[in-house]
């Protein structure tokens, strides 16, 4: 909502809601943390992948960087996701990089095709962890998004952030984009700021696309080839994408913002770029390989991690925390 990132009266006028909104997610907290409501402790170490606001934040990039690093030190890794969007049938649901999008969600496929990980969905986090060692070696699980789901006992939590947007007007919902309030931080392990560099970073991502790959012959193209095209985008945040490729000298005719998890149909899509590439992001890629034509292409960004100055210690210090747990 773009009123969550201004100074605007609708929010005050919400603030008695986001009151109530708030008062119940204590409740609910409390309840947890005294075991009058129960929560699930993993066998294996559980990192959880989440976010303080609704909407995108890059969490996915987040959950594929993180697996290919635990990758490189050794450690076997799966991967859990409640699914948002997946119109699976059964759950829970192990996911593979042939998936329907459909049924397992994009953001699940892509991650399981992107890093070739065990990737399980389900609503209930417990169903998805124990169909995911029952089927799958893991030494560790992460969790992607979860951080607001006390059923489910945690040994990390990273928070994802872009950093321009930041945290809104600080206001809790509906009135403001966050599920919990802004001291919920001092509580959590990491902070990663998307795009840059805020008070609350102890890490800064950038996402770093090198080429574009053709949906239909899987060609891959440097994306200093291309001048022009068109583009669209079901993101949290598609103005991010648009200027991404505006800035590699890309000049787009056109572009289109869907929601987020945008369900894809052919007409949608059909009259945006006739006789001109058609650029998208490969969450989106994964909903529209069955019908592509072949002028699509999508743009997978690698995620870059740098400390941010204002700790210096904070990256080294995640690393060996997680070793410990194994």
């Amino acid at each position: 909502m773009p009123f969550w990132y201004s100074n605007s009266k609708l929010a005050w006028l919400l603030l008695p809601f986001s009151l109530l909104f708030w008062l119940i997610s204590q409740i609910r907290r409390a309840l947890f943390s005294i075991n009058i409501l129960s929560s699930y402790k993993s066998p294996k170490p559980v990192i959880i992948v989440g976010n303080l606001s609704v909407g995108g934040n890059g969490k996915t990039p987040v959950v594929v960087w993180l697996v290919e690093e635990l990758q490189k030190q050794g450690f076997r890794v799966g991967v859990i996701s409640r699914g948002y969007g997946s119109q699976s049938k059964t759950y829970p649901l192990l996911v593979t990089p042939e998936t329907d999008p459909v049924q397992g969600g994009d953001e699940p496929v892509l991650i399981a095709k992107r890093t070739g990980v065990p990737v399980v969905i389900s609503p209930n986090r417990q169903h998805a962890i124990e169909l995911l060692l029952k089927t799958q070696d893991c030494d560790l699980i992460i969790s992607d998004d979860g951080l607001q789901h006390y059923k489910l006992q945690r040994d990390i939590e990273i928070v994802v952030m872009d950093a321009e947007r930041a945290l809104g007007n600080g206001f809790v919902l509906p009135a403001g984009p966050l599920r919990e309030l802004p001291s919920r931080l001092k509580r959590v392990d990491f902070v990663i700021t998307n795009g840059g560099k805020n008070a609350y970073s102890d890490a800064i991502m950038t996402l770093v696309p090198h080429y574009a790959i053709n949906l239909v012959t899987a060609e891959k193209r440097l994306l200093s080839e291309f001048t022009q095209g068109s583009a669209i985008a079901g993101i949290g945040n598609p103005q991010r994408f648009f200027t991404m490729l505006e800035n590699l000298n890309i000049r787009l005719a056109n572009t289109k913002a869907f929601q987020d998890h945008q369900h894809f149909e052919p007409q949608l899509l059909e009259k945006l770029a006739e006789n001109q590439p058609l650029f998208m992001t490969e969450k989106d890629a994964v909903k529209c390989q069955a019908f592509a034509k072949e002028n699509w292409w999508y743009v997978p960004v690698d995620a870059e991690i740098v400390e941010a100055e204002k700790q210096g210690q904070k990256l080294p210090q995640l690393w060996e925390k997680i070793r410990h747990l194994v």
